[in-house]
């Protein structure tokens, strides 16, 4: 136990380096939900439960209230996932689906505590094809899926229970800077509407 939490201690003090990045994905992400796009998420095994709770995070809500936002857990539509692992192999499970639902502009955040999944990698390479942006959150780098995404983030740790426990924390540190660039964006707009009431009194 001892051991656990030190090394989940000191997974979190190297990765304190990618909190700016973290926080620049949480403005970039905030602007394009706020103008229609969307996100799509993908991860197999613990790494889908946490796909899952970042859209969830999203379409319900963080901490603060703001209206919820359009984002796929590409894991979680099991008739979709079943007939294409059957009907086209594993590898495309999260690529099919990348090709069905994103669009120009959208964002795909993998997770991967390997960084080698084939599945995961092969829904990067769909959504670079299509303009998608990709964003990875890994394991120890360099690996795969950071090579084949625009920009990645890795957590060096020895087990992969303490990578995923730092991904969870990396999808809050997102979601926090998106929630205060939305609300941000909100207090503006009706600071303006404010002052233009005023004016036109």
């Amino acid at each position: 136990m001892e051991n656990h939490l030190q090394d989940l201690a000191a997974a979190l003090r190297t990765f304190d380096a990618h909190a700016p990045t973290l926080a620049r994905w949480g403005r970039e992400l905030a602007a394009l939900l706020d103008t229609g796009g969307r996100l799509l998420a993908c991860g197999n095994g613990g790494s889908a439960a946490q796909a899952q709770h970042l859209t969830a995070e999203l379409v319900g809500r963080y901490a603060r209230e703001r209206r919820p936002f359009a984002a796929v857990s590409l894991h979680a539509d099991t008739s979709a996932v079943t007939a294409i692992v059957n009907d086209y192999g594993a590898d495309e499970v999260f690529a099919r689906q990348v090709r069905a639902h994103g669009r120009r502009g959208d964002v795909l955040v993998c997770l991967s505590t390997s960084g080698s999944s084939g599945n995961v990698v092969a829904a990067a390479r769909a959504a670079a094809d299509l303009g998608v942006r990709t964003w990875a959150i890994t394991g120890p780098g360099p690996n795969p899926l950071a090579a084949a995404c625009d920009e990645a983030v890795t957590v060096d740790a020895p087990s992969t229970c303490t990578v995923q426990e730092v991904h969870l924390a990396a999808v809050h540190m997102v979601c926090e800077a998106m929630d205060d660039a939305v609300l941000a964006d909100e207090a503006s707009a009706a600071a303006a509407a404010e002052r233009g009431k005023v004016v036109a009194s």
